[in-house]
């Protein structure tokens, strides 16, 4: 039977590479010279350091280009406030979102019930597998998903004939 899996999957070696670009750029930046802004990776998590919030914005503005400049998706990033760490000094941690959340498995299973298509959703830790009799309505659901659910960065996976 044709199945596919949606997935929401962040090519970390990319996200690795676009944070040691930034953290190259900082370095070599003159308007960062003498501060203390820099940019790092630990496990899912990016992290930023800066003077000032305004310090920070600018390193999160110069992420974001290196991670477009690598076909990675800005919605992959989950953004959480600043954080003081002494004397003005300044940080933030910006997860990398990796598999579907339980909330949105769920909204895309009843999205598929309520498609009125002949496909099933069942989840799957994290990821959601669409299987369906015919090969063009899992395209049709490709299509509704991409439609309804833009705002996630999901993809297509394991595409079985």
């Amino acid at each position: 039977m044709p199945s596919f899996d949606t997935v929401c999957e962040a090519d970390f070696v990319e996200v690795k590479n676009a944070v040691d670009n930034a953290s190259k750029e900082i370095g070599t930046r003159f308007d960062f010279k003498g501060t203390s802004a820099a940019v790092e990776l630990k496990d899912k998590e990016i992290t930023m350091y800066g003077d000032a919030e305004f310090q920070l914005q600018q390193v999160e503005d110069l992420l974001r280009n290196k991670l477009t400049k690598r076909n990675v998706d800005v919605r992959f990033l989950d953004i959480q406030k600043a954080q003081k760490i002494g004397g003005d000094k300044v940080k933030q941690v910006i997860k990398v979102k990796n598999g579907i959340e339980s909330d949105l498995a769920k909204q895309l299973q009843k999205l598929m019930k309520e498609s009125k298509l002949k496909v099933q959703a069942a989840i799957q830790e994290d990821k959601v597998r669409i299987t369906g009799a015919k090969r063009d309505d899992l395209q049709a659901a490709m299509a509704l998903i991409r439609k309804d659910l833009a705002d996630h960065p999901l993809s297509f996976n394991n595409f079985r004939d």
